[in-house]
């Protein structure tokens, strides 16, 4: 991560920068507004979900029920590889050769784009922000704004190099290109993908919230619908929802409520004008239920807001692109190593360590996650298990050092002359050559005087 952060542009960070302050400041302006101390209904919202994580096979047989009466027709995912391929299998079936997408971070963590093109299956990302990333090839770095790493003029560019129209940075102008592009892509498309924000065990129901329309048309225009639901996104009743879409606008995207808010009942209906003729629903695992049973069950809570990588230091310097992984920030810290066994804990044993530890994110969780406890515990187990001293030197060697007074200062005096020459030879050949590739080696401080000598003269002064 660090070794990403010192790549990355002058624009890039200050994109990155601008955009996570404003969020920020604007969630915490709209939420003072409205309820003055948002802590009692971020308890509350807190205490729905963790309630519902304590009976989650019980409100999962009540939502599959009732959603089976809605015409939903579910299919079960335990793997990411699973959930794609009973996608796959929908899409064959119905001749599935275009796919409209509306915004769904699931898909990403299963990786659905590049599993629905290896088998000829086109699909386009019809949220503004997931479009420009898919037309640059490149990846989001944001859980609610896919290109908070970029600024207008390279959007503008790519618009252009693209053919969707003439170079402009205007805001609108840019839209209205996006939207003609886009429009032909719903009017061709035999299937349209969903996320789903949120699912109501009492009533079947799903609930699709976005500002921008194209989840409407994702879901209404082509004739089959297919959601992908991880398991954890359910509230008990149509009641419970009002917190969440609260806390959800306000801590997305700084607003009192989002654009629009769709209830999905299933299929179209007799007399219905619009609507899809097939409906289907994915319900995710992928991990989930492990983490169920575990001290970090918590995570499960996330609503996907964004909020504590908004307020994040090391978000700020690094963007998402930094973390290696869909889910980036303090969220992203704690869930990505924790959703594929022990291959995924030492693929992303670094994330819970790249974190400062101020407890920020926690303080603007509208779900009251503890989120920097979790990376503790996260570092105890890597620690434990041997993983977070993986590919850093010997701290065996240091620690026998550091523990003998007169070897340390001769040390610290070979170090100082023999540090500039050798450590070229050190990262590439050296036993700390892992850890030197993303971190910043120590510098001596050559001819001046050092730490011990600087406190003696001290002492001697105060003495004085």
């Amino acid at each position: 991560m660090e070794a990403y952060a010192r790549s990355m542009t002058e624009e890039v960070r200050e994109a990155v920068l601008q955009s996570s302050v404003l969020k920020a400041r604007s969630r915490m302006a709209v939420l003072t507004r409205r309820f003055g101390d948002p802590d009692p209904l971020r308890r509350l919202a807190g205490e729905i979900r963790q309630h519902v994580l304590d009976h989650l096979g019980d409100y999962l047989t009540q939502f599959e029920k009732m959603a089976l009466g809605r015409g939903w027709q579910i299919r079960w995912a335990c793997t990411a590889e699973e959930a794609c391929a009973l996608i796959i299998d929908i899409c064959r079936n119905h001749g599935v050769r275009l796919m409209v997408k509306g915004k769904s971070m699931a898909s990403e963590e299963i990786g659905l784009n590049q599993a629905l093109e290896a088998q000829g299956i086109t699909p386009v990302e019809t949220d503004l922000g997931e479009y420009i990333v898919q037309l640059d090839g490149d990846r989001p770095s944001h859980i609610v704004t896919p290109v908070i790493h970029k600024n207008r003029r390279q959007i503008a560019g790519l618009f252009a190099r693209n053919g969707l129209g003439e170079y402009t940075e205007d805001p609108e102008a840019l839209t209205l290109q996006a939207r003609r592009r886009l429009r032909s892509c719903f009017q061709e498309a035999q299937a349209g993908f969903s996320g789903v924000n949120f699912a109501v065990a009492e009533s079947g129901r799903m609930v699709v919230v976005e500002n921008e329309g194209n989840n409407r048309l994702s879901t209404t225009t082509p004739p089959v619908h297919i959601a992908l639901m991880g398991i954890e996104k359910l509230v008990p009743t149509d009641r419970d929802l009002a917190p969440f879409l609260k806390l959800l606008a306000a801590s997305a995207t700084g607003m009192d409520l989002s654009v629009y808010t769709h209830f999905l009942h299933g299929p179209r209906r007799p007399g219905e004008l619009d609507g899809p003729e097939h409906a289907y629903l994915i319900l995710l695992d992928n991990g989930r239920s492990d983490l169920l049973g575990g001290e970090l069950r918590e995570i499960l809570r996330c609503i996907r807001c964004g909020a504590c990588l908004n307020i994040c230091p090391v978000y700020r310097q690094t963007s998402g692109h930094g973390y290696g992984s869909v889910y980036p920030g303090p969220m992203g810290s704690v869930l990505s190593p924790m959703m594929g066994g022990e291959a995924t804990l030492d693929r992303f044993r670094e994330l819970p360590k790249a974190c400062s530890l101020c407890g920020a994110c926690a303080q603007v969780c509208p779900v009251c996650i503890p989120l920097a406890d979790h990376l503790v515990r996260l570092r105890r187990t890597l620690t434990q298990k041997r993983l977070s001293m993986r590919g850093t030197p010997d701290f065996h060697l240091w620690g026998g050092l550091a523990t003998r007074p007169g070897v340390w200062r001769a040390g610290l005096r070979a170090a100082g002359w023999m540090a500039a020459p050798l450590m070229p030879l050190a990262v590439r050949f050296g036993p700390a050559k892992g850890w030197l590739a993303n971190h910043a080696p120590p510098e001596f401080a050559r001819g001046q005087d050092s730490f011990r000598t600087w406190w003696k003269k001290r002492q001697g002064e105060n003495a004085e």
